[in-house]
């Protein structure tokens, strides 16, 4: 069985049109023959689009029972045993009643598609769950509901419902999306111009992301390798070298001149990995691309040119930059160059050479290392100077019996010998006196330097050119595994590096640590300039604050370092105990970059520290103003109206229509007494100035007060408190008041002729005061979540309140010096337990 195809109407916010527009389809395929249904569809009062459900078959949904209240959701068996063609079902990130088959609706889905049927749904952006907390961010109202974001990607056709802010606002006004009771503070929170303006560019930009993987997906299928200029991107060649902070800044110019465009930098390493840019230098100007909003690659590959475009074209890139050539003009007549080369292969894509100053200066060759330890060299010299004559002197009296070849190739041997030990010099030296010694004493005539017989002039030649040959080779190759040594080592120092980044060691002590290790040092210090820069202060202790340090006696200035390396003008790595060689210098600079890297991560978690209380302050702020917006309007226009009813002379009331409006009213405003206690208290509690009165308190006195406090609900709480229980310590008001709050929750939840029940008993040196319930419960991954401020779990009754008893009453606790910790009931239900340290009069 073929899957089925799901189409999804993205929309930036409510309102825009995505279940009218899926609707519209849906009729449309009805016209055209095709067998579609009805799964789910939400109106939300809309009459435009309950109109568009006339005449469509509708499946009939799913009735479930959560905590006393009716609820309907889609009933997937359904729509899958009427085998429709297509199903429209609407809100792809809905989460289903708890009870439901699956917990999220685009499950549901899922398994609808898996029966291969079509299904139409909608989304909104805010519920993507890779943007939501930047929906957050912009709105300051969080959405709980979420969709994964590659169960969207993996729809088969996504379709934008765009409408700009000002239509959005204009439906709203007009009635269109929500009734008149909320058209002004949706208008005036959500719907304003500014959060419609960021969700519908969020919306746009996560489009324009799935068309991006589209259109790569139909090129390699098809196998286009061609560039297709659908959207800019800029690609920056970098090697390593001083020039490339020029280019990255001057790629991210071409790419800030097209709206969107992409800035990509990427690095070609060789092969073999013996030759490459300078590690730190790279680390540097990687961090420059990606402050800028870049991406680094890096490859590999022995043919430059080819590499560079391979990539370009990979990423259908429209633009290469490179720098103009730092080779002499020598090399450049030899060779075309990388500039040069790749301009000539570049086809659709520009490629713009950037010249820089770098390019005056030249390529100056890193001045390389003796392939053989001195040891071994003067040893290769004494062995040609001991041997070639003790060689002579063998051969001598054999003159007359072995043949010139034949003494050539004796001497050959020793050549080789001496290029085995001492390398190139000592074996081309050993070579030419050879070819001397060989002319002087076996060649006729014997005793001159002249040669009478062309064939031996033909010998001594090619001796000569074989030894060169043997000897450069044996010098490559010491030269060669000692390149891939020292890459050996700078590759295990760099991944220790590496590792140190991946276990998350971010503290800078641990990373200077690592680097004393690796080099053998006596200390290293990071050190940060205190003011501007200045000719002398490299020598100045006063003008340097040591950042971290690792080891005996830090550096207090650069010029007090055996080694040291500037990361910029203020940061300075310092390294005392030995000089470094160059190939050293790489690697260690390779470690001041993330040194530096590792400050800058420290110093903004330090500001995401300091400004966390502002954000949470904001944010309980924003939460405040959301969860009061209704919770203050509601008693206040109730006590409002029956006080406004009993002032009207227009009508007259009867005693019990008089007695039953001062009751609301005086309800009311006993509920809005409730609440602002609460925020104050709450207030207080945030701000750690509750005033409490601490005294050894009996719970025999406290537990029957709390019960005659619950007013209409006190009939639905039992009691078992023994009167032998020690006297606890806690502020009797408050205490109180948290026991009020935990049973009005437990009695409220209560199934119809289930009776909450609070009870006590001591356990050591506290006392557990527990609070049971028989209702629904709570999931446990939920039993933190709802001690948050402002939190109904579930957010399924509006009207009961903004959130705060539970989170105020484990405040009081612990303000108290208790505990208030919520527990499973045996057989169904909450238990809220709270514990209080006992008196110690009382132990």
């Amino acid at each position: 069985m073929r899957r089925g195809r799901l189409r999804v109407y993205l929309g930036a916010a409510p309102g825009v049109g995505k279940t009218y527009a899926m609707l519209c389809e849906g009729r449309r395929g009805l016209e055209r023959g095709r067998d579609v249904v009805v799964g789910f569809v939400e109106t939300h009062g809309r009459p435009r689009t309950a109109a568009l459900l006339e005449d469509m078959e509708i499946i009939p949904r799913e009735t479930l029972t959560y905590r006393g209240a009716t609820f309907t959701e889609l009933d997937t068996d359904a729509v899958i045993a009427r085998k429709p063609k297509v199903a429209l079902v609407d809100e792809l990130a809905h989460t289903n009643v708890p009870g439901s088959k699956n917990v999220k609706r685009w499950q549901d889905i899922e398994e609808i598609l898996d029966a291969g049927i079509d299904v139409i749904s909608t989304v909104n952006v805010q519920h993507l769950e890779s943007v939501n907390d930047v929906v957050q961010q912009i709105t300051g109202i969080p959405q709980r509901e979420t969709v994964p974001d590659e169960v969207v990607r993996r729809a088969n056709q996504i379709e934008l419902v765009d409408m700009s802010p000002e239509a959005l606002r204009r439906r709203m006004a007009h009635g269109n999306v929500y009734g008149p009771e909320k058209v002004d503070a949706a208008l005036s929170n959500y719907f304003r111009v500014g959060n419609l303006t960021a969700l519908r560019e969020l919306a746009l930009l996560w489009v324009a992301g799935k068309v991006d993987d589209q259109l790569d997906r139909y090129r390699a299928e098809h196998g286009i390798a061609g560039t297709w200029e659908a959207r800019e991107r800029v690609v920056v060649a970098l090697t390593g070298g001083p020039e490339g902070d020029t280019l990255v800044r001057r790629a991210a110019r071409i790419a800030a001149r097209s709206k969107g465009a992409d800035l990509l930098a990427v690095h070609v390493t060789s092969a073999d990995g013996l030759a490459g840019g300078d590690p730190a230098s790279l680390a540097r100007q990687r961090s420059l691309v990606e402050s800028m909003g870049g991406s680094y690659h890096q490859v590999v590959g022995d043919d430059v040119p080819r590499a560079l475009l391979d990539f370009a074209r990979g990423v259908n890139a429209t633009q290469l930059v490179l720098g103009a050539s730092r080779r002499g003009r020598f090399a450049q007549i030899l060779s075309r160059g990388v500039g040069v080369e790749t301009t000539a292969l570049s086809g659709p894509i520009d490629v713009h050479l950037v010249t820089h100053e770098e390019a005056k200066k030249g390529r100056r060759p890193e001045r390389s290392r003796a392939a053989l330890t001195r040891k071994r060299r003067l040893t290769g010299w004494a062995a040609a100077a001991m041997g070639l004559p003790l060689l002579t002197a063998a051969l001598a009296p054999f003159r007359d019996v072995i043949s010139l070849p034949s003494e050539i190739l004796v001497f050959l041997c020793l050549v080789i010998a001496v290029a085995l030990i001492g390398g190139t010099w000592p074996a081309i030296s050993a070579a030419v006196a050879g070819s001397l010694l060989l002319n002087w004493f076996f060649t006729p005539p014997v005793g001159q330097l002249t040669i009478a017989d062309p064939e031996n002039l033909l010998a001594l030649i090619v001796f000569v050119l074989v030894a060169a040959a043997v000897s450069t080779i044996v010098d490559l190759a010491a030269r060669r595994t000692r390149e891939a040594a020292r890459a050996r080592a700078d590759a295990e120092a760099l991944s220790t590096l590496a590792g140190h980044v991946l276990r998350g060691e971010a503290a800078l002590p641990t990373l200077l640590s690592r680097l004393r290790e690796t080099f053998a040092l006596e200390s290293v210090t990071l050190l940060e300039r205190l003011g501007e820069p200045t000719p002398d202060d490299t020598s100045e202790p006063a003008a340097w604050r040591i950042i971290a340090t690792s080891g005996a006696a830090p550096c207090t200035a650069p010029a007090t370092a055996d080694t040291d390396v500037a990361i910029d003008d203020r940061l300075v790595l310092a390294a005392r105990g030995r000089l470094l060689d160059a190939s050293d210098r790489r690697v260690l600079e390779a470690f001041a970059a993330e040194a530096a890297v590792a400050l800058r991560q420290e110093r903004l978690q330090q500001e995401a520290d300091q400004a966390k209380p502002l954000a949470e302050a904001d944010k309980m702020r924003t939460a405040l103003l959301a969860a009061v917006s209704h919770d203050l309007r509601t008693p206040l226009a109730a006590a409002k109206a029956a006080v406004e009813s009993l002032r009207s002379r227009d009508i007259t009331w009867s005693a019990e229509d008089r007695e039953e409006l001062l009751a609301t009213a005086d309800e009311s405003l006993a509920r809005l007494d409730r609440l602002v206690e609460n925020l104050l208290d709450m207030s207080r509690l945030q701000a750690g100035v509750l005033g409490l009165s601490l005294q050894p308190t009996a719970l025999d006195e406290i537990i029957p007060r709390a019960i005659d406090d619950l007013g209409p609900l006190r009939d639905r709480v039992d009691g078992d408190v023994p009167f032998d229980l020690p006297e606890i310590v806690a502020d009797p008001a408050l205490l109180e008041r948290v026991l009020v709050n935990l049973m009005s929750n437990a009695a409220r939840f209560s199934p119809p002729g289930q009776r909450a029940l609070i009870s006590a008993s001591r356990h050591d040196d506290v006392v557990e005061i527990r609070v049971v319930d028989r209702g629904p419960g709570i999931p446990p991954e939920a039993h933190q979540r709802v001690f948050q401020p402002f939190q109904r779990l579930g957010d399924r009754d509006p009207h009961s309140g903004v959130g705060l008893g539970l989170a105020l009453s484990r405040g009081l606790a612990e303000a108290m010096g208790g505990t208030l910790t919520p527990d499973e009931t045996p057989g169904g239900g909450l238990t809220m337990i709270v514990t209080m340290p006992i008196s110690s009069l009382a132990q």
